[in-house]
């Protein structure tokens, strides 16, 4: 049956032939990239979509990867930035803040010991006994103190005198710059008192921090603190062992202190004492009567410049406190004293070492010639004698403003006044005091206060003048309170055209000199309308 069927089969019939896997491949992707026919009338395939899901979360986490890169990088070099500026601030402060004085003129005058120590060492700096915290705690304090706090001009309340945890605060506005300098060199005092405990530290340095931080304290004015600057100033005296110059710059320090607080028996003791010492005797001799006027000066100038500060605060003492008699003696014989001084004929030939030396004592002795012109007047002594006292008193002052910031003696724009206009209260020290590393602080003082002196000078000679009930009275009294505005405020340019305090003038004493020319000019326009 089998043979017959294949018997059937007509030999013309093609033979089959399998597909080869490559064509059959070719054909099916040729298939697959044609898109599908659509029905008619139905709804059509469905679009090709994207993975947007996918594509939006690689974006977004690169984004945030990217933004945490840069990120850490610029959190680095603004750190590096940071320590880089700290730091170098602090080497600047430490090499040249703090550098010790090298012109051997101003040493021979004795400046670099007056100047503001720091550290117990010579070579200047800070003493590295202090170590990392110590050190940096010093330099802070004198940044602050030297170039401010910022925005910041005071606090509501010091805790100079409290408690860690602030029980016991001052509540009291304090100029910010005073407040953090007293905390970084508390700061420093500790460190200082481990490191000395253990005999790291110059011998010199912890008395020197002491000293700086009563100083800072001091200046503050409160009760308190003036408490706590007496506290710290003792622990100096001691450490000093009552022996030197330096140790009767300290006494002269806790006389006035305890003149502050009322403690005049301690006052005069403290004075007595600074006198022996600046004369060269032990302290061990000390008498209990109060202190007279020795009768020659010292030959230290540093010892000079003590002795009459001494002098001035003893004049102020005995006048403020009624003994008239006292103050007149102590004045006479401080003023005979300083005259047996020699000075240089023009301070302009002279060093400026010399010549600060001796403006300084030219504006003591015009401070004792101020309580003597008081004094006299309350004795009732002539008008005349006074203001006669008060004359050379306001000359001294003006020479002594002038020279400091090297202007003519005459204005240029008045040159035929009789009483020439003051220069600005905002004219600078000249540059050889003002670029001296010792000499700059006593220099911008003492220009400070001899424009005080100079405008209460001639506002007293205005009083006795408009007192005096002479024709011309008022005219020539509203010349002196002019004159007296002068040297006290700024000028009308800068004021608005009324005029205002400048700097280191009392608001206190602004208003009794703007009254008193207000009045005297009122009585002049009402004569003249006459």
């Amino acid at each position: 049956m089998l043979s017959r069927a294949r018997r059937r089969i007509p030999a013309s019939l093609p033979r089959y032939t399998p597909p080869r896997p490559h064509a059959v491949l070719r054909r099916c992707l040729a298939n697959d990239s044609k898109p599908p026919t659509p029905v008619p009338g139905g709804p059509g395939p469905a679009p090709y979509l994207n993975d947007s899901f996918a594509v939006h979360a690689m974006f977004t986490i690169d984004f945030f990867k990217r933004f945490i890169k840069y990120s850490a990088v610029g959190c680095v070099v603004l750190a590096f930035t940071t320590a880089t500026a700290f730091e170098g601030a602090h080497l600047y402060v430490e090499n040249v803040g703090l550098a010790p004085e090298k012109d051997e003129e101003t040493k021979k005058w004795e400046w670099d010991l007056e100047a503001e120590r720091w550290t117990g060492s010579p070579k200047g700096g800070t003493d590295s006994g202090l170590g990392f915290a110590g050190k940096h705690a010093v330099r802070s304090a004198w940044m602050v103190l030297n170039w401010g706090t910022g925005s910041n001009n005071s606090v509501a309340a010091s805790k100079a005198f409290s408690g860690r945890e602030g029980q016991g605060a001052t509540l009291v506005p304090i100029q910010a710059s005073l407040e953090y300098a007293q905390e970084f060199l508390r700061i420093a005092l500790e460190i200082a008192e481990q490191a000395n405990s253990k005999g790291k530290l110059h011998p010199m340095t912890l008395t020197a921090l002491l000293a700086r931080r009563a100083d800072v304290v001091e200046r503050m004015g409160t009760r308190n603190a003036l408490d706590e600057a007496r506290s710290e100033y003792e622990r100096v005296w001691t450490n000093l062992g009552g022996k030197g110059v330096q140790a009767a710059r300290i006494a002269l320090k806790l006389g006035d202190l305890n003149r502050r607080l009322g403690d005049t028996e301690d006052a005069l003791l403290w004075w007595a004492r600074s006198m022996q010492l600046v004369q060269g005797r032990d302290n061990a001799t000390l008498l209990t009567a109060p202190p007279s006027v020795p009768e020659s000066l010292p030959s230290s100038p540093l010892a000079q410049r003590t002795l009459v500060s001494v002098m001035v605060s003893m004049s102020a003492f005995y006048a403020t406190t009624g003994q008239l008699r006292q103050a007149q003696a102590v004045e006479e014989s401080s003023l005979n004293l300083l005259r047996s001084l020699p000075s240089p004929q023009a301070f302009d030939a002279a060093s400026p070492p010399q010549a600060l030396h001796h403006l300084y004592v030219l504006h003591r002795s015009s401070i004792l010639s101020i309580h003597l012109a008081e004094v006299l007047y309350a004795l009732r002594t002539k008008s005349a004698t006074s203001i006669e006292w008060l004359s050379r008193a306001a000359e001294s002052s003006e020479r002594v403003a002038l020279s400091l910031t090297g202007l003519p003696p005459i204005h240029p724009d008045a040159p035929s006044s009789k009483i020439p206009h003051p220069p600005s209260s905002e004219t600078p020290l000249v540059p050889a005091y003002a670029d001296s590393q010792s000499m700059q602080g006593p220099a911008k003082a003492l220009l400070r206060d001899s424009r005080r002196t100079a405008a209460e000078a001639w506002n007293l000679i205005g009083v006795l003048t408009e007192g005096s009930g002479s024709a011309d009275a008022h005219t020539k009294a509203l010349e002196c309170y002019e004159r007296a505005l002068g040297w006290a405020g700024v000028g009308r340019d800068r004021a608005g055209g009324i005029g205002e305090p400048g700097e280191g003038t009392l608001e206190s004493d602004w208003k009794v000199f703007w009254s008193n020319y207000v009045r005297a000019r009122d009585a002049v326009r009402e004569r003249g309308q006459k």
